[in-house]
């Protein structure tokens, strides 16, 4: 059995990445950690990034915490930001709106160092500020994003994105892959796979009894019975009944167009599978953009992370929006209260 690592203290660690030195990783985590300090209920904090580049935003930021080195076996500081600093990027490596390898090596590094101490329990969570995936692949880490990069540490085969809002929540069946591809990805593994990923992490986490689990088609009007396409009658309803065979409360396939139509202020089902990436991205974000959160179900730890990118184009001017990295750390933190609730009650 994997023995914990984790610090001695009574409220939860969430570790938090810090992103691309060049991106607004560094702005958006500390307003979000600056917006707990007044909470009488709130986690413990701890930055995993480039103390220079931290301590730049810091001095850009009002009521910032102040990050200071932080080594492992060390008491977490009490009136500081501790950062594990796992670079010392020169001032040009680091300048906001100016990405380069250097910074997207540095920042897989932080996100990979995160998600093993997450998997060893060094951390309860972890939370993943944006990171460029195009300068990942230049630094020589040719993982299409970070979902990949966690599911290969926790050795998990099986995992999803899901996003939530405080409306929509929704997985995806296939996530960062061209549309061409998409058709010959639908299996009915696949799409069942999702489902009850979704309905195992809803239930277990949020408080869902029988989670009412929507399901989207694949084609125009779910296929009009065949004449825009079979994949809704050869794939996507075969595995909803094989959902509903092992007790989990799936319908459809639902019309694309439709589905995300509300009723009396209400959406139809509790959560929804969507079929690719944009269709169910495209309703998330119009709906819920600035309150998002990207959530990889299937690990064996918790990971978030905000639903936008690096911006590097707004990057150290300070007027970052915080908002969907507060709720993403928000999110993680009630998934471990959640946990540990759910452990003492089982002691």
């Amino acid at each position: 059995m994997r023995k914990s690592r984790r610090l001695v203290r009574k409220t939860p660690l969430l570790a938090i990445s810090m992103g691309d030195p060049a991106g607004i990783g560094p702005e958006v985590v500390l307003k979000s950690i600056a917006s707990f300090a007044k909470r009488n209920d709130r986690p413990d904090f701890l930055a995993i990034g480039d103390l220079g580049a931290l301590r730049e935003a810091a001095n850009k930021i009002a009521a910032a915490p102040h990050p200071v080195e932080w080594h492992r076996g060390d008491a977490l500081p009490s009136n500081a930001l501790g950062v594990l600093a796992l670079s010392a990027l020169a001032p040009d490596q680091r300048r906001p709106g100016h990405p380069g390898r250097a910074g997207g090596a540095a920042s897989f590094e932080y996100v990979e160092t995160g998600a093993k101490m997450a998997h060893d329990r060094e951390v309860d969570a972890l939370v993943t500020a944006p990171i460029s995936k195009e300068w990942w692949h230049r630094a020589g880490h040719h993982f299409p994003g970070h979902s990949e990069v966690m599911a290969k540490i926790g050795r998990s085969k099986n995992w999803r994105m899901m996003f939530a809002g405080s409306e929509l929540r929704l997985a995806l069946v296939t996530v960062h892959v061209g549309l061409a591809k998409v058709p010959r990805l639908l299996t009915q593994k696949n799409v069942f796979d999702t489902i009850e990923i979704l309905d195992r992490h809803v239930r277990a986490n949020e408080g869902a009894v029988r989670p009412r689990i929507g399901v989207l088609g694949f084609n125009p009007h779910g296929g009009e019975n065949g004449l825009f396409g079979d994949e809704e009658r050869r794939i996507i309803a075969p595995a909803i009944e094989r959902a509903r065979q092992r007790g989990i409360d799936a319908f459809g396939p639902l019309a694309p167009d439709t589905a995300f139509v509300k009723h009396k202020g209400r959406f139809g089902f509790d959560a929804a599978v969507t079929m690719y990436h944009d269709q169910g991205l495209i309703a998330l974000k119009t709906l819920e953009f600035d309150r998002a959160v990207n959530v990889t179900i299937g690990l064996p730890f918790v990971r978030t992370s905000p639903d936008h990118g690096t911006a590097f184009d707004i990057a150290g001017r300070g007027v970052a929006n915080p908002s969907s990295m507060i709720s993403a750390i928000e999110y993680a933190w009630r998934i471990v209260k959640a946990r540990e609730a759910a452990g003492k009650r089982a002691a």
